[in-house]
């Protein structure tokens, strides 16, 4: 019976350190989550939101099997311009009153070549979820800093900001419908 009882134990070891998931804590210090968007075809207003959280989750050292969940405040949007970022806060674009957070989930991150993954998954903005996806690339290095694996995502992808009603077409004229979507995060591997 005790033996019964170590072989067990060994298997449960084996088995949830095999298929255990590896938590990354995002640094957000280091990190950004931001847009691009044409103003009167002629400029490009940049912002970007300052209150997000993402989280990673993974089985697999090449990071196939990632999990991936963002969420961003809308009420953190920065252009620099506060008149402006509380017309984008306003019902006239974000309402940030009835949709307070934009939400993403992942569906799949697939390895493309080398260091560059395929991030597929849903956003949901203003009450409209759809799917997207985004070009990443990946680096990792570990840290002399608190000896872990950090991982870094650049991340980019366009959307049209008029799939979500964001912004009437009353703005066409002045705001491009093109939205370009970057991000920067680096995660600490747990």
């Amino acid at each position: 019976m005790k033996s019964f009882a170590l072989t067990f134990a060994a298997i449960f070891v084996l088995a949830t350190s095999v298929f255990a998931q590896n938590k990354y804590t995002l640094d957000k210090y280091h990190s950004r989550l931001a847009f691009s968007v044409k103003h009167m075809g002629i400029s490009s207003v940049d912002g970007n939101f300052k209150s997000f959280d993402v989280t990673v989750t993974s089985s697999k050292a090449d990071l196939t099997d990632a999990k991936v969940e963002m969420v961003a405040q809308v009420n953190s949007i920065n252009t620099e311009i506060d008149k402006r970022d509380q017309h984008l806060q306003s019902a006239d674009f974000f309402d940030a009153a009835k949709y307070p957070t934009l939400t993403f989930k992942s569906t799949s991150f697939k390895k493309v070549k080398g260091n560059v993954y395929k991030l597929s998954g849903f956003l949901t903005m203003k009450g409209v979820t759809k799917p997207i996806a985004f070009t990443v690339v990946h680096a990792a290095v570990k840290s002399p800093m608190d000896n872990k694996m950090h991982h870094g995502f650049a991340i980019t992808g366009t959307l049209n900001r008029q799939d979500y009603n964001v912004g009437t077409s009353a703005f066409a004229a002045v705001v491009g419908n093109q939205v370009k979507l970057s991000a920067e995060v680096d995660f600490a591997q747990e």
